[in-house]
């Protein structure tokens, strides 16, 4: 009996842990998703862990060549940080992203209960729920997609994904596709815009009139400084890092640009901010706040951090006359009006769930398909001997009749062959058919294929 251990990773307060065998010769290949959301951290943990794209690349290049990995996507959004691994031993890579994690980010033991670990179904049914953004803050946000495939081919330019990870994701947008077209999941989405919109009306009573400065010249900027206006800001400024940038959104927008050295003389001026870069330091802090309110006296300024890491210092929070709000904010916003959607996240929770049940069936019998082609191997190898020995004692025989005892043996050997290769395809769960199969290559004396899948196709 193999013995049960949980891998030394996480708490009982994380989503699921998941377990490894001991006491056996090898460990089966396996999918694993690890990370954490904002589900489970806080803006403030979530930042810590966030990984930008050169480090993603670093990320990516490291964990492929470590321990235990065979194949990995980096998923780094504002609401997420998540591994998506092919584990030839999963204990073995759950420490290898935990050895990056500590050595290039601080992990830290009081953090481990913000990471999720999901292994198998559970890991599939995960990555298909993320890519039709059932996991996403905003339930039914299409920018996840997207995302998604920034990830997937990141990954692939690196070389670190093969045809594994590529048959999850490529399946995983298919459903995507799938619950977009067949369910009302992204009609009416409280987008992060709108729910910033909604903040400042809170505060502002109207939109009507008022200026607006966005920092960043990103998809979150740009659909951000479309929604405020399309609601009666009066005017837009953008503000970015690259100036040429901030010029070319402007004029996307009927809005005007500016050079980033000036952003706090425009805070001084407008009545919203809404802040979306990728600085890796923060643009705005308690001492430059204090500056920007002593010249606008006692005017309100709403101020939105949309970005992670977090642009806004948040100590910010304690200046009078300064109305801040982050990601953390913004999803009570999101979760308080989600419930116009969440007849449509069922029915897209069903599609997702049947997918995820096809695909792993799929995945469990591509599984079995080199035992099975060693068996039929096996088994033609005994019956071509047999047929040879029965030749030499009752032969000789016309051509027609080796034909025919030939033909014979072939179906024999199909026969067989086949009733095994079902019953071991049809195995629902992954313990039982290791069993199984581990069962029918030591009864045939087969050797185990070390490359399991190679030359079949998912």
């Amino acid at each position: 009996m193999a013995l049960k251990a949980l891998v030394a990773f996480g708490s009982r307060d994380a989503l699921i842990g998941f377990e490894v065998f001991l006491g056996r010769p090898a460990v089966d290949p396996s999918l694993m998703v690890i990370g954490l959301n904002h589900r489970t951290a806080p803006v403030a943990v979530r930042e810590r862990f966030w990984i930008s794209e050169s480090r993603r690349l670093e990320a990516l290049q490291e964990l492929v060549q470590a321990e235990g990995v065979e194949e990995v996507i980096v998923l780094a959004t504002c609401n997420r940080t998540e591994f998506l691994l092919w584990a030839s031993d999963p204990g073995l890579a759950a420490n290898s992203v935990l050895r990056l994690l500590s050595s290039q980010y601080g992990l830290k033991l009081c953090e481990w209960k913000h990471f999720y670990r999901l292994l198998d179904e559970k890991a599939l049914l995960h990555i298909f729920q993320v890519t039709s953004s059932l996991d996403s803050m905003v339930l039914g946000e299409p920018q996840i997609v997207s995302q998604v495939k920034g990830a997937w081919q990141q990954a692939q330019k690196v070389g670190s994904t093969g045809r594994f990870l590529d048959a999850v994701l490529q399946k995983a947008l298919t459903v995507s596709k799938r619950v977009r077209n067949e369910t009302a999941i992204g009609n009416s989405a409280v987008s992060v815009p709108r729910a910033a919109v909604e903040l400042a009306r809170q505060v502002l009573g109207t939109l009507e009139n008022k200026r607006v400065l966005v920092l960043g010249a990103g998809k979150m900027s740009e659909l951000s400084a479309r929604y405020l206006v399309s609601q009666g800001a009066r005017s837009v400024c953008l503000i970015n890092r690259t100036y040429e940038h901030a010029v070319e959104l402007a004029k996307n927008l009927g809005g005007s640009a500016a050079p980033f050295e000036e952003r706090w003389q425009h805070m001084a001026e407008v009545d919203i901010v809404i802040s979306s870069t990728s600085c890796p330091h923060t643009v705005l802090n308690c001492d430059e706040a204090v500056a920007i309110m002593t010249k606008r006296g006692k005017r309100p300024l709403v101020v939105v951090d949309v970005a992670l890491p977090r642009d806004i210092d948040p100590s910010v929070r304690e200046v009078e006359g300064i109305f801040l709000y982050d990601l953390d904010d913004l999803e009570k916003v999101v979760q308080h009006n989600a419930g116009e959607r969440e007849a449509a996240a069922l029915e897209a929770q069903k599609i997702v769930e049947e997918e995820a049940r096809g695909f792993r069936r799929k995945l469990l019998a591509e599984y079995v398909v080199p035992t099975i082609v060693a068996l039929r191997s096996r088994l033609d190898e005994i019956c071509r001997q047999e047929l040879e020995s029965f030749k030499q004692e009752c032969g000789p025989f016309s051509k027609d009749e080796d034909a025919l005892l030939g033909d014979v043996a072939g179906r024999i050997t199909r026969r067989i062959a086949g009733s095994l290769a079902r019953e071991l395809k049809e195995v629902p769960e992954k313990t039982e058919q290791e069993q199984m199969t581990v069962a029918v290559q030591r009864l045939f004396h087969l050797e185990k294929a070390e490359k399991a899948l190679a030359g079949t196709s998912i």
